[in-house]
């Protein structure tokens, strides 16, 4: 299993990230999986996405839809 993101990682991301409306700017994605992954809003209003290590990324997007979703995305 890669630990590290890959650009098709990013695609995935952006395309519910793109979805939502958010601005692409206003997002970073840690370069490193980890367990069980994460979406916050930093206190710079920023948007932090860590993708989790052992789920896999597609089963793991209608979580980070949702978790967009309660900060008041889409």
């Amino acid at each position: 299993m890669q630990d590290i993101i890959t650009m098709a990682d990013m695609g995935l991301i952006f395309d519910v990230t793109d979805d939502l409306g958010i601005d692409r700017e206003s997002i970073r994605v840690e370069l490193t999986k980890e367990d069980p992954g994460s979406v916050r809003r930093t206190a710079g209003g920023l948007i932090e996405i860590v993708i989790p290590l052992t789920t896999p990324l597609e089963s793991w997007l209608p979580v980070l839809k949702a978790e967009l979703q309660k900060l008041g995305f889409g």
